[in-house]
């Protein structure tokens, strides 16, 4: 067995299934409805009073500004906003949201929509119907720090979209080489307890170790056949394993299928005490070869 022979077709596989992940979540992620966020900023300032002083607006302003996030999302806001967003009001509220920019005075007020021109829309008629909610009256007043709102796409996220989908490809690639290196049968953890299982039969010389899953087994066994110069007598070690032998027994070229003293062993993972005991009791010219764990 030359374990170097499944890199290519191990490599080819891997990069097949991570090209096809990775295009699968391309296509999920692009695909998905479009969403964008149209933004409006609101600053609070003082209002001129008419004897020409100005009201405690800090202390007001600190106290009312926390406000304007449930203010947002208040019936009577929505209602004013909802003519110019095409939303109704109950659609409008959960698509709402307010930061409050800390020690500044000012409230960043976002909505989502399926369109740039809605967003637009819902963010202006939104920022105008909290202004003239007048909340910070009669010490100050919110004003648009840009009448024109900001609007930014939410969905899809081509940058975002293409860095999960190489994630989910790589991940994917190393997965099925991952799968392919332990698949010939598991013999990553199968090899050492099935060759300790010999050892205590008494048979200390290098034995093949083969899934019989593998679709190459047969060859392999074949090919160690021709290597011993004799034929290849295939021994279940239960019962159970009788049609596994029968099958294997039949994929051998004919001429290495008589009785001859080369023995393969077809066997279950974790059968150790029966392989023991098969291999222990083997005739004295007889040859152990291999041995098939399926």
């Amino acid at each position: 067995m030359n374990p170097w022979s499944r890199i290519p077709r191990t490599a080819a596989l891997s990069g097949a299934v991570a090209l096809v992940i990775g295009l699968l979540v391309l296509t999920v992620g692009l695909t998905r409805d479009e969403q964008y966020l149209g933004r409006v900023s609101l600053l609070a300032e003082p209002s001129a009073q008419a004897d020409g002083a100005t009201a405690q607006y800090g202390e007001v302003v600190s106290l009312a500004l926390p406000a304007l996030v449930e203010l947002a999302r208040s019936p009577s806001v929505l209602r004013a906003a909802a003519p110019g967003s095409g939303f109704s009001p109950e659609e409008l509220g959960p698509r709402v949201s307010v930061e409050l920019v800390p020690a500044s005075g000012l409230a960043r007020l976002s909505v989502r929509s399926a369109s740039t021109e809605q967003a637009e829309a819902t963010a202006s008629a939104l920022g105008k119907a909290m202004i003239d909610a007048n909340l910070l009256a009669p010490a100050g007043r919110l004003r648009l720090l840009d009448p024109r709102p900001d609007v930014i796409t939410l969905a899809p996220d081509v940058p975002l979209v293409a860095g999960l989908a190489l994630v989910a490809a790589v991940a994917a690639g190393l997965a099925t080489v991952a799968i392919r290196r332990l698949k010939p049968g598991g013999l990553r953890g199968e090899a050492g307890p099935v060759r300790r299982s010999l050892a205590a039969a008494g048979i200390r010389r290098p034995v093949a170790v083969l899934h019989g899953a593998d679709p190459e087994a047969a060859d392999r066994l074949a090919v160690l056949g021709l290597a011993a110069g004799r034929g290849l007598r295939v021994v279940p070690v239960a019962p159970e394993f009788s049609e596994a032998a029968v099958k294997l027994a039949a994929a051998l070229p004919v001429d290495l299928t008589g009785t001859g003293t080369s023995v393969v062993v077809v066997t279950g993972p974790r059968r150790y005490d029966e392989l023991t005991a098969i291999a222990g009791v083997l005739p004295a010219d007889a040859v152990l070869m291999a041995v098939v764990v399926t």
